[in-house]
């Protein structure tokens, strides 16, 4: 018998990318969905598109909150699949059979990853993310940084804690480090699982992000093996940067 699934998006007037998120979860071959929208009270066109799909989502709620944490924690609470993932406004699976790929593979994971693909607006790939998943992941793995992409992660619910809202930017890689620290099985995909939509609240807040993450580095990491390992993860990026010409 396969599990089920509960899918999170978070949106805020996303009238522009939101339906194709939709219509990526309603092209699952897999069937074991529970599909949940969380919206902050969209003055746009969200609602209106939400309502046209009212057959594919499970769960939908629309209501002011405190930022996309707050918001993520909402989907968190009425969701009753055995896993979850979160894939925001404007992410997409890779393809039809990703989520049957999945589960098909090995039963019983805690936590299922893969690989992610960064597209722009038009929906064009633009290349694999800069940060290639480990072939073996831990939570000892994210003192490198963020090694798999939070929309290329599939955690059992009954291990993944509420995100802390204390976070501007980082509460994802929080969270990620718990899930792993409670998980016993985790499973590499070897799969492409979603295509990221580039230009996300990362990029614009990249420094905030890089503070907040050093300092959870250090609260599992210690102060000294963070600060080597930033120096290594700098030249790393400058030199992607200077090969790719991206970020």
């Amino acid at each position: 018998m396969s599990p089920k699934i509960s899918i999170i998006t978070v949106v805020y007037n996303g009238e522009k990318v939101l339906q194709r998120t939709i219509e990526s979860i309603a092209n699952q071959t897999f069937r074991d969905i529970e599909y949940i929208i969380i919206d902050g009270n969209s003055n746009d066109s969200t609602i209106e598109i939400i309502e046209k799909y009212t057959n594919v989502i499970s769960q939908w709620i629309s209501e002011a909150d405190r930022g996309l944490y707050d918001a993520m924690n909402k989907g968190l609470r009425i969701a009753r699949g055995e896993y979850v993932l979160f894939l925001n406004a404007g992410d997409q699976f890779y393809e039809k059979t990703t989520l049957a790929k999945v589960f098909d593979i090995q039963g019983e994971a805690d936590v299922y990853y893969g690989e992610t693909m960064i597209v722009d607006e038009a929906d064009n790939e633009i290349g694999l993310r800069r940060l290639k998943a480990p072939e073996v992941l831990s939570w000892e793995s994210l003192i490198n940084g963020m090694m798999v992409c939070h929309q290329s992660f599939i955690s059992r619910r009954e291990l993944a804690p509420e995100y802390d809202l204390k976070f501007v930017i980082a509460a994802d890689y929080a969270w990620m480090v718990e899930c792993l620290k409670k998980s016993k099985m985790i499973v590499n995909t070897h799969l492409i699982i979603s295509r990221f939509l580039e230009g996300g609240m990362n990029k614009r807040l990249i420094l905030t992000a890089l503070k907040e993450r050093f300092g959870e580095m250090v609260k599992h990491y210690g102060w000294f093996r963070t600060t080597a390992i930033h120096v290594l993860i700098g030249l790393r990026f400058s030199w992607f940067v200077f090969r790719k010409r991206r970020f």
